[in-house]
């Protein structure tokens, strides 16, 4: 199997692209590291694509491997024919090369084996030739008859003939290949009421059906969990002619042989008791294989987005943990993310309580200057958002709030990880500091927290745990790398996300910064305990130092083009790279050269001086500054002050299949159905919308009882 040329086709690429990556990943590197400093090398893919390339070179590679492992089995039996040497060398899916293998895989008892073991083997083929002049099948059946076998009577035999011909129609990988192909083309998705008296959220499902070509992923997984929690009976269909042709024009032979009709009964049997059961296991098990694959690319998507949202720098925030009974949790922190107070204000309680809260939560506000405050969306959200509005009115503050996603909150706050870092506070206070912080610095909070516990996306806790976590890990990996990280600052959540820094590395890091003091050098790394040449390698790109002398050690020029950066800075003027001088000019100055030439004289590539001339024209630049800030708010409204037709702005908090969900500030967040977010045709919300957006939105309907509204991007006449 031509691998590199499969994987060249299928991406549309250059056989050198892709022979590079390959070498490049199985040399150990990170995908980061080669999307960001092998850009010769692979053409200058992005990391998405570099991500999708190793995981179908590892799909392939371990295709090619169960091949061998067929083909071995095979030829140990002595059985391996050039036939089957030739199907299993063109074989593409690991269901082709199971088929080719179901004939000779060793099999538990069965009605066949059983019926083998009885001696009736040469009667099914004597029936399965379907000779014109052969004698009745029961007569055939009689010379079988044998006591001591266990076979009584010329039906028995005849029976157990029957049973093997069905068992080898059923191992026939060109009719299970036709009917798999069948059964995607014409098949039909079934789902009934287990019991149609009890009511759930299934129920649009009760008396479902949809083509197995045209059904959407979101709905094959609602209908995989409904079933799964009793609520759903789902099938797969087949039009029972369809199959029988495939199967007929397959077995049947030519003639009017008085077996045929046998082998037609047997077919039948083989097609209801062994292939219908398996094949529709299959086609249900691919649907939902590709409708968790999709949403796991939403759920990736939608994570990226998350995370490289724009940070609010230098402000002091408060955090808001809201609560009813044990009260709002509040924390204070300074615009580094340090802890300057905390402290619980009872916000839904008496008259006195709430005087109480309003003293404590001004107080705050006025003796740290708080800027922003970040409110929780769990519990109690609505009201603490319509108590802190009016506070900031009533004293005059100019302060905005945001609600945000407390999702994942408490399950870091109540992690090891929490407890190490704020051991003198409790686990609500915890929350309360990382609603603060995810307002000023998203990707560094939000790193501290498993990625499935982060809310966005649909049926994550359906989908495949390796895949999901796999693909959400190089989600975090790659943001965390394409913004960068502060040697001197970072915790060890966030150095552990850096290419080549495992999590014992990274708190290794954070050990020799607090026994040695800032770093002042990206060389110094190589003095932390087990970071090693090649992670230095993988890593050194990624880390910021801003107190070095260094000024490339503040940027994402990697310390093996140093060389050339600075003989770059001198080419354009620039004497030394240890002052911190404006060099925004330094594309200016480059733009006057051939840079084809320019990099020839460097030694380096064309990708890579761009890249440097990017970094130095804005040295410790964060590429989530170019972004639009969040959308701050300063009053609240209720569900009940909606109105259809009402133009609002909202934040995106989340895009699915059938549209995305925003925020509009009533707690409720809105659902713009696919069909409302654009006047040209999508195929998925995502082509236009992305986490965090800020869109305008008209009011479609309200439904209080339900809880449900309904918005629309499109303006009305």
């Amino acid at each position: 199997m031509d691998i590199i040329g499969i994987i060249t086709q299928e991406f549309s690429l250059k056989r050198w692209q892709v022979e590079n990556t390959a070498a490049l990943i199985d040399d150990g590197n990170t995908i980061p590291f080669i999307a960001r400093y092998r850009k010769e090398a692979h053409g200058t893919l992005d990391d998405q694509t570099l991500r999708e390339i190793s995981e179908r070179l590892e799909y392939l590679r371990n295709l090619e491997k169960r091949k061998e492992e067929v083909f071995s089995s095979i030829d140990s039996q002595e059985k391996m024919t050039e036939e089957i040497s030739l199907a299993l060398e063109k074989a593409q899916t690991l269901a082709e090369i199971e088929d080719i293998y179901r004939p000779y895989k060793p099999k538990r008892r069965t009605r066949a084996s059983v019926a083998r073991e009885k001696g009736l083997e040469p009667l099914a083929q004597m029936i399965t030739e379907q000779k014109e002049d052969s004698a009745e099948p029961l007569v055939l059946a009689a010379d079988f008859v044998n006591s001591e076998n266990g076979v009584e009577t010329p039906e028995d035999a005849l029976q157990g003939a029957k049973d093997i011909i069905a068992e080898d129609i059923s191992d026939n990988a060109d009719i299970r290949r036709r009917l798999r192909n069948l059964f995607t083309v014409s098949g039909e998705v079934i789902s009934k009421a287990a019991d149609e008296e009890k009511d759930s959220v299934y129920a649009q499902y009760y008396d479902f059906s949809q083509p197995v070509s045209k059904i959407a992923g979101h709905r094959v997984l609602a209908i995989d969990r409904g079933e799964r929690e009793g609520f759903l009976k789902v099938s797969v269909t087949l039009d029972s002619v369809k199959a029988a042709n495939v199967i007929t024009s397959e077995t049947l032979l030519s003639g009017n042989s008085p077996c045929t009709e046998t082998v037609r009964e047997a077919g039948e049997d083989a097609y209801t008791r062994l292939i219908y059961p398996s094949v529709e296991r299959e086609i249900r098990s691919s649907l939902t294989e590709k409708a968790a694959a999709d949403a796991i690319k939403v759920f990736s998507q939608n994570l990226k987005e998350l995370l490289l949202q724009p940070p609010v720098k230098g402000k002091v925030a408060l955090g808001l943990d809201p609560g009813y009974r044990t009260g709002c949790k509040v924390a204070v922190v300074d615009a580094t993310g340090r802890v300057l107070d905390t402290g619980v204000a009872y916000i839904t309680h008496s008259e006195r309580k709430q005087q109480e809260a309003k003293e404590l939560i001004a107080s705050f506000i006025k003796k740290y200057g708080v800027e922003i405050i970040a409110i929780g969306n769990g519990t109690a959200s609505k009201e603490t958002e319509i108590f802190t509005a009016s506070l900031l009115k009533e004293i005059g503050s100019s302060a905005g709030y945001m609600v945000v996603s407390e999702a994942g909150a408490s399950v870091y706050s109540a992690s090891k990880l929490a407890a190490e870092e704020f051991p003198q506070y409790d686990v609500s206070l915890r929350s309360a500091v990382s609603i603060a912080r995810r307002l000023q610095d998203p990707l560094a909070e939000l790193v501290k927290i498993d990625p499935k516990a982060i809310g966005v996306g649909q049926y994550q806790h359906d989908m495949p745990k390796k895949e999901l976590e796999n693909a959400l890990d190089g989600v975090v990996e790659d943001a965390v790398n394409s913004v960068g990280v502060d040697l001197n600052t970072a915790s060890p959540s966030l150095l552990s996300r850096v290419a080549g820094v495992n999590s014992t590395v990274a708190k290794n890091i954070v050990s020799y910064r607090e026994e040695n003091g800032t770093f002042t050098s990206r060389t110094q790394l190589k003095k932390v305990n087990k970071l090693g040449e090649k992670a230095f390698q993988q890593c050194a790109g990624f880390l910021r130092v801003p107190e070095s002398k260094n000024i490339l050690d503040n940027t994402g020029v990697h310390p093996e083009s140093y060389k050339a950066a600075k003989e770059l800075l001198e080419m354009c003027g620039f004497k030394s790279t240890g002052v911190s001088a404006d060099l925004k000019e330094i594309k200016e100055k480059t733009d006057r050269l051939n840079k084809a030439e320019l990099s020839e004289k460097l030694g380096i590539g064309l990708p890579t001086l761009e890249d440097i001339i990017k970094e130095l024209s804005r040295p410790g630049r964060d590429p989530r500054d170019e972004l639009p800030p969040p959308m701050l708010r300063s009053d609240v409204m209720d569900m009940s002050d909606l109105k259809p037709g009402m133009e609002l702005k909202g934040t995106v908090r989340n895009v699915i299949d059938f549209g995305a969900f925003v925020d509009i500030g009533v707690h409720q967040d809105g659902l713009v159905h696919i069909s409302q977010i654009t006047n040209r045709f999508i195929k998925h919300p995502s082509e236009v919308l992305k986490v965090g957006q800020v869109v305008t939105v008209w009011v479609l309907s309200v439904d209080e009882k339900k809880g449900r509204i309904a918005l629309t991007m499109k303006k009305p006449n």
